[in-house]
């Protein structure tokens, strides 16, 4: 299967899974579901059949409320059944709104607090480096999430101990649950900000497969900082850069438009 056509499987799953389960945050999963495409079809070092295998590459989603995107990622790599996804959000299932750690094979952490990824990721690198541990740490966030603080103590501590195993991943879509981000707290020139702090840094259109696939495997004496240049809800056009849809649920006559719109993709 191709990165492109992964990425379009994983779309029409997102849409299906949301509209079933009436939940929210798909303008989110879609926003960053080439990214995640790309890292579980063909860039990242797994063993589905054993998740917390040495040596593996790891990917945290900080921007935990993009959780559909990766539980469908998990379940076309084999870590889950994909039937499972029809249990997502259902009273009592272990597929919850957020990631939980343990509670999914191959979810890394617990997240949701935007802000906490890059830390947490920061110190997995620094785990994996004194274990003699191979693996990559891969910490994909949004770019709202970069208005926290923490995000900022973990790129010094990350430059500082040079984590040359350690990718950090701005999902640049410039819109967040309040308005876009020059509205609510401008980051300017997210790269620079990096580079500054320490980084390598790279820009990149975040939906083109090549783009992507070539960034996740640039290596560098530094930690790496790619800001993926992404429209938020990517792939069905009424859902692009619209605000709403980081809330809204897709009902039927959405689910059946949208569909329709990525059967002649």
């Amino acid at each position: 299967m191709t990165n492109a056509e992964f990425a379009l499987a994983a779309r029409k799953d997102i849409l299906s899974g949301l509209h079933n389960s009436l939940q929210s945050h798909i303008g989110s999963c879609l926003s960053c579901i080439d990214i995640l495409s790309v890292l579980y079809n063909s860039v990242l070092r797994l063993e589905p059949h054993n998740p917390q295998a040495p040596n593996r590459d790891r990917l945290l989603l900080s921007k935990g409320h993009a959780i559909f995107a990766l539980l469908v990622c998990l379940a076309y790599r084999g870590f889950i059944d994909r039937s499972d996804l029809d249990a997502y959000c259902s009273d009592g299932s272990r597929y919850t709104g957020h990631p939980i750690r343990d509670n999914v094979p191959g979810v890394e952490i617990t997240s949701g607090s935007l802000g906490h990824g890059l830390p947490m990721a920061s110190g997995m690198a620094v785990a994996c480096r004194i274990k003699g541990d191979l693996g990559k740490v891969f910490c994909l966030m949004g770019d709202g999430e970069c208005n926290e603080g923490a995000v900022w103590e973990a790129a010094m501590f990350a430059a500082k101990h040079r984590l040359n195993n350690l990718i950090a991943i701005v999902d640049r879509n410039r819109l967040q649950s309040y308005g876009r981000d020059e509205q609510v707290l401008d980051m300017g020139d997210l790269a620079a900000k990096f580079a500054t702090f320490g980084w390598k840094t790279l820009n990149i259109d975040g939906h083109n497969y090549d783009e992507i696939e070539e960034a996740m495997r640039v290596t560098s004496e530094k930690p790496i900082a790619v800001i993926a240049h992404t429209i938020k809800g990517k792939g069905i056009s009424f859902m692009e850069d619209k605000q709403e849809w980081h809330f809204l649920s897709p009902k039927e006559e959405h689910y059946k438009a949208g569909m329709k719109e990525l059967n002649n993709a």
